[in-house]
């Protein structure tokens, strides 16, 4: 299992939401490659980038700060307003590893496929729960669709990455929602990327426990506890068995 330290992007800063609400908005740093270069210099293999604006707007705004950070060395898994081929193809010419896909994977099997079909495992869809159903547009708007029939749809299709987060439990340092979590293991054909309310390196550790059972839970992203000094990457790595 693998730890992804996370920047999440909204007016060309870092900052960290609580609950995906805008107006719960945390700066951290006025330039995201700063803690890029923190989990970088610390042994980091991936970092999850998410362009919020991309997320809110519907089109990614900060492919400049991605190319950015891509140069720093490790694979970068990029999301955010991901809508279209193009805007896809876009974000793998500025250096992403692994482009996230959401609003419209819920909406368009046929455009799944294709993406799936077209990238393998350079794609993940992520799949963002509120109350166990699917939400999409930046968060702003739930769907009628269930998180665990979109996560075993999505694998079916050919999907070979989910990354699923807990709405509820995000950006709250809570812990993660084990139960909904596991839900989502027991029928989700592929790779499952945990994210959401991991509030420590204790989480993290548990979750790589967890992998155990669930083969296919094969990562952890950890954002907010980074900021705000509840864990470090090397911590992190130390957890999931990376060192």
């Amino acid at each position: 299992m693998l730890a992804y330290p996370a920047i999440d992007i909204r007016g060309g800063r870092c900052v960290r939401l609580s609950q995906g609400r805008d107006d719960a908005r945390t700066d951290y740093y006025k330039d995201p490659v700063e803690p890029a270069i923190v989990f970088a210099q610390a042994g980091a293999a991936w970092i999850h980038v998410v362009d919020l604006d991309g997320a809110f707007g519907g089109a990614p705004l900060n492919l400049p700060t991605l190319q950015r950070i891509t140069a720093l060395g490790p694979k970068i898994q990029f999301g955010g307003g991901m809508r279209d081929r193009a805007t896809a193809e876009a974000a793998y010419a500025a250096g992403a590893s692994r482009v996230v896909i959401g609003t419209r994977a819920a909406t368009d099997p046929a455009f799944l496929r294709e993406m799936a079909k077209a990238h393998g495992p350079r794609l993940a869809v992520g799949i963002d729960a509120k109350d166990g159903l699917v939400a999409v547009k930046g968060w702003t708007a739930v769907t009628t669709l269930k998180a665990t029939d979109f996560a075993k749809e999505a694998g079916e299709l050919g999907v070979s990455t989910v990354i699923y987060t807990d709405i509820a439990t995000d950006g709250m340092l809570t812990g993660p929602n084990w139960k909904s979590l596991e839900e989502v293991l027991k029928v989700c054909p592929c790779g499952v990327i945990a994210s959401g309310g991991v509030s420590g390196t204790e989480d993290v550790a548990r979750l790589a426990e967890m992998s155990k059972a669930y083969p296919n839970l094969v990562g952890a992203i950890v954002g907010k506890a980074l900021y705000e000094g509840r864990c470090d990457v090397a911590g992190l790595l130390k957890a999931t068995g990376e060192r």
